[in-house]
């Protein structure tokens, strides 16, 4: 085991870890940070989905020995107290909430997204969204969070 140091949600952490541990399991299981989920286990579904580096990425293929000195956002760094991210509270707004598993992960890949396009269009969005599962909606109302969070975060009126 080595030490590693990253910053995750702004803070420095440094983890203990084998070189081969995932991303995933070092914010689940020594960090506590659980709103990433595992999903599927072989890189596809996008539930574990965190931003590194500023793109979105499914945490589950990051090995630890690739995380010095790199920058994490979760789920769990995006809202301020009891107060929602805009993209949070437009998940629920829209009703893009079902489940919930997959979630966390969709908002992650809509965080990258608007940090890089803060006006998209609905193939942008979908695009952004193509490496997230869902099997309870048709993505429709997702979409339509995600264009609800834009227009809020560009201070439009929606």
């Amino acid at each position: 085991m080595e030490p590693v140091s990253f910053f995750v949600n702004g803070e420095e952490r440094t983890v203990l870890a084998e070189a081969d541990w995932t991303l995933l399991y070092i914010l689940r299981e020594k960090l506590g940070l659980t709103g990433a989920k595992c999903g599927c286990d072989t890189h596809t579904c996008g539930a574990c989905r965190v931003i590194l580096d500023g793109r979105a990425v499914n945490s589950c293929s990051v090995k630890a020995a690739s995380l010095r000195g790199r920058r994490v956002e979760t789920i769990e760094g995006l809202s301020s107290g009891p107060v929602l991210h805009p993209i949070q509270q437009a998940f629920i707004d829209a009703g893009a909430v079902q489940c919930g598993f997959c979630t966390p992960g969709m908002i992650m890949s809509a965080k990258a997204l608007l940090d890089q396009n803060p006006d998209p269009d609905e193939e942008a969005i979908r695009r952004a969204l193509s490496a997230n599962l869902c099997r309870c909606t048709g993505y429709v109302k997702i979409v339509e969070a995600v264009r609800l969070a834009a227009g809020r975060m560009r201070g439009a009126a929606v």
